[in-house]
């Protein structure tokens, strides 16, 4: 017995001293060389496969600048709310008679001891306000659906769908979608050009040969309503659709909606014909002698012919081009992590990626549901294109972000026009606008000052990564201008010896009282931001500071700050009671920005107090990625990681990874601010101290394999 009891102890003993010997602690995370990862096995395990027979968004295929939303049949079928839509698309309406934009007539609001114009609604030209904000607006190009005939003769309906099941190959951009219709198998092919407005649809049923599958078209005129699919199929009589029939296998639809015009050339495969069943409503049919037919849909705002790439040259476009997007810039495998969470994030972020290079990466910023819906009008929000856009630099996407930058170039003199015309240098740039530039009466938009340095940090994400003088020139006149309208809005109170910011200013929460708000907490720590990077700015040009934007620096008012806690404004009341809900545009100070006039000690209580205190439910999809980056930053990763997982009504990703949940859906600023987080989270950003991976778990539960992300400023 003794014997046995010490072999027993020497065989424990010794392999306690084996696993020391051969114990290595858990690799948390590394960068590896570019090209290690297996990006094509982190892409497709999250292939969608969508086996309801509804869900709320639609599957989409797109290149960025166009796009097509559509349900478990591959085409927009059962769903008249899914959309085709592009960044060119845009109509307007008449102005009231007699009147043109020029005719409004702005409202004078006391600022500073001067009256200053600002766009507001305008009461006594109601008709003319309401045009201004609806106007240009976005619109749908076309609905293209599945026509299925049962064997009475009678339309199916989405409940007639057997065994539905939709394929996505995200590394192919390919949609395959299988249903069985009384017992009789569809499969619907669907695929995008990636460098042209071109769907490609492939259908294979014996139903074909039975005469009881075609496709129908219909195009509608544009909605007027602030939020919506952008169609409006009752107004037949208030536009134009001219059909061509070119020959035995392709036609073209000429569009007129006001002075609005595009075109739709169609093609097919084998011999086929088109009916006309009402105004704008089209019911195309294939020829009954073969098991399968290809259709080519092309959308155009100008000149278009029949000559049509074939479906299998498109199919093989979408395919080198998605492998292509996904072996470019940055990329991460969670798979190692011991988090049983990794799967979920990791196919947030790579749906995420999916979804904004469809909806954010074409010739102009998006609206903030993407090219699926159209929110407010279909405009897209100047404060929101960081949201959208700044993620493509820490991932080394830039031909991606390049793609819409020009509009700072392109409205640069319409800025310098509006902060001319109120009494102010530089440019101030817009809130929310359309391609024209223009903004739209509304009290929101006409105090809102958040955007304001956006262009500086653009600029700034360019240079890091471009330091060349040809960047530096590109965006000279754009920083001088931003810079100089930051310090000119900033007022000097001679009774504080302080420069203030506002009254009238809306901050980034939208929930205060303009005209008697003063001094954000977001907004201060911005303009520092903006004002000491455009001094850098010329220095790199070698030229002397400007003496002004100093002076402003040096006597700019510190962040409100009330019992040891940044507060949203200068003298909020009930701030943590009464304005708990929106955005917690303080934790943006150390997070989304650098820090910038901020107190490390203070923000760190603050922090805590926004995580114990805030009501998350009422707050929009980006304020976790936003919450995230400040916890990040403060080196509270675990907390970093919360936040991007965090159970939210309006921060949930659904199966297409589109976030809704009472924002307007989907909410793509979402998509977006996740990807800046975790790049930030995930390479670091200045002053990090060159800790490896500072925004992940130090203690193996997460396990980040990673290559080609960049540092945040």
């Amino acid at each position: 017995m003794n014997v046995s009891i010490h072999l027993t102890k020497r065989i424990f003993l010794s392999s306690i001293l084996l696993s020391l010997f051969f114990y290595s602690p858990p690799v948390r995370a590394q960068e590896v060389p570019y090209g290690t990862i297996d990006r094509k096995a982190v892409v497709t395990r999250h292939n969608l496969v969508l086996k309801a027979p509804s869900f709320a968004g639609p599957t989409q295929v797109g290149n960025g600048d166009f796009a097509y939303g559509f349900d478990i049949t591959g085409m927009q079928t059962f769903n008249d709310q899914f959309t085709t839509m592009s960044h060119w698309g845009w109509h307007s309406t008449q102005p009231p008679q007699g009147l043109t934009a020029d005719s409004f007539k702005q409202t004078l609001v006391e600022t500073h001891g001067r009256m200053v114009g600002y766009d507001l609604p305008n009461p006594k030209q109601a008709a003319l306000t309401q045009w201004l904000a609806s106007n240009p607006h976005r619109c749908n190009l076309g609905r293209i659906g599945l026509l299925l005939k049962k064997e009475d003769g009678s339309l199916a309906k989405m409940s007639d769908l057997q065994d539905p099941v939709q394929y996505l190959d995200l590394w192919t951009g390919v949609a395959e979608s299988n249903f069985t219709i009384e017992g009789q198998k569809v499969k619907v092919i669907t695929v995008c050009d990636p460098d042209r407005d071109i769907l490609g649809f492939r259908i294979e049923s014996d139903l074909i040969q039975k005469g009881r599958i075609g496709i129908s078209v219909a195009f509608p005129y544009p909605s007027l309503q602030y939020f919506s699919n952008g169609s409006d199929y009752t107004s037949a009589s208030l536009h134009q659709t001219n059909l061509r029939v070119m020959n035995a296998h392709s036609v073209i639809f000429d569009r007129q909606l006001d002075s609005t015009i595009y075109h739709v050339a169609c093609a097919w495969s084998g011999r086929g014909k088109i009916n006309k069943q009402k105004a704008h409503r089209y019911d195309l049919y294939p020829a009954s002698d073969g098991g399968s037919v290809e259709y080519v849909f092309a959308f155009s705002p100008s000149g278009i012919d029949d000559r049509l790439p074939s479906f299998a040259a498109i199919r093989a476009g979408s395919g080198m081009h998605w492998a292509s997007f996904w072996k470019s810039g940055a990329a991460l495998d969670l798979s190692k992590s011991r988090d049983p969470r990794w799967f979920e994030l990791e196919r947030r972020i790579v749906l995420s990626q999916y979804v904004m290079a469809i909806n954010a990466a074409g010739n102009y910023p998006p609206q903030e549901t993407g090219l699926v819906n159209n929110s407010w009008y279909g405009r897209f929000h100047y404060e929101m294109y960081w949201w959208h856009a700044a993620h493509y630099a820490l991932w080394d996407r830039w031909p991606l972000l390049r793609n819409s930058l020009h509009v700072y170039a392109d409205n640069l003199k319409l800025s310098e026009k509006r902060a001319r015309l109120q009494g102010y240098a530089g440019a101030r740039w817009a809130k929310c606008t359309g391609p024209d530039g223009r903004e739209w009466p509304d009290f929101t938009h006409a105090f809102l000052i958040w955007q304001q340095p956006h262009p500086i940090f653009f600029a700034e994400l360019d240079y890091r990564a471009h330091p060349t003088l040809q960047t530096l020139e590109k965006w000279d006149q754009i920083v001088e201008q931003t810079a100089n309208f930051l310090a000119s809005y900033a007022f000097l109170d001679s009774s504080r010896d302080e420069y203030i910011l506002g009254p009238p200013v809306k901050t980034v929460p939208e929930n205060n009282d303009p005209v008697t708000t003063q001094n954000p907490a977001f907004e201060l720590a911005y303009w520092r931001f903006g004002l000491q990077t455009a001094q850098q700015w010329r220095k790199r040009l070698k030229l002397a500071p400007n003496p002004k934007w100093d002076d402003v620096l040096k006597r700019l008012a510190p962040l409100p700050v009330k019992e040891g806690l940044y507060e949203q404004w200068e003298h909020i009341d009930s701030m943590w009671t009464k304005y708990n809900y929106e955005h917690p545009a303080m934790a943006g100070i150390w997070g989304m920005l650098p820090g910038y006039g901020a107190d490390r000690g203070i923000m760190e209580r603050t922090y805590q107090k926004v995580q114990s205190a805030w009501r998350y439910d009422t707050g929009w999809g980006w304020d976790f990625p936003l919450v995230a980056m400040c916890a990040a930053r403060l080196r509270h990763p675990e907390q970093a990681v919360d936040m991007l997982l965090h159970v939210s009504p309006k921060f949930v990703f659904d199966q297409h990874g589109l976030v809704g949940g009472g924002n307007p859906y989907p909410y793509i600023p979402s998509n977006g601010g996740l990807l800046y987080a975790v790049a930030m989270m995930t390479a670091g950003w200045d002053g990090d101290d060159n800790v490896p991976q500072p925004g992940w778990p130090n203690d193996g539960s997460w396990v980040i394999k990673w290559e080609g992300f960049k540092k945040a400023p």
